[in-house]
């Protein structure tokens, strides 16, 4: 069964930081994209960033460029997102998700999208 499980989420003061993990099982992922969603209260569910599953290329949502890396670890079957700078309105819950489609040709807020994540609260706030 295709499963992604995330991780890391938490508590943290503004400016902080946090790493939240996303693993893969049940399916080949090296052949998927694979991407973070964010859920705030009130708000619609954005997207946040993107990794492809060739060259590793990535893309940010202008919120989060410059203080939000995506990478991953093949082997481990693992993405990470490492979030710097951390602000209040980055709260929400964080969707680890993934596709074989191109990444950059997703909805926005995650529409048709194959495989998701059970998500992890990322609480910025004192």
């Amino acid at each position: 069964q295709a499963q992604l499980v995330e991780s890391g989420g938490g508590l943290v003061q503004p400016g902080g930081s946090l790493r939240l993990s996303c693993v893969a099982s049940g399916f080949s992922s090296d052949y998927y994209e694979i991407g973070w969603f964010r859920e705030a209260p009130g708000k619609e569910r954005e997207g946040i960033s993107c990794i492809t599953s060739d060259e590793g290329s990535t893309n940010y949502a202008d919120s989060v460029k410059g203080r939000f890396r995506i990478s991953k670890d093949n082997a481990k079957k693992t993405v990470y997102l490492q979030m710097n700078n951390l602000k209040p309105e980055d709260t929400g819950v964080y969707y680890c998700v993934a596709d074989r489609h191109p990444c950059l040709s997703w909805d926005p807020i995650g529409r048709h999208l194959e495989i998701w994540g059970q998500g992890t609260l990322v609480t910025v706030g004192s």
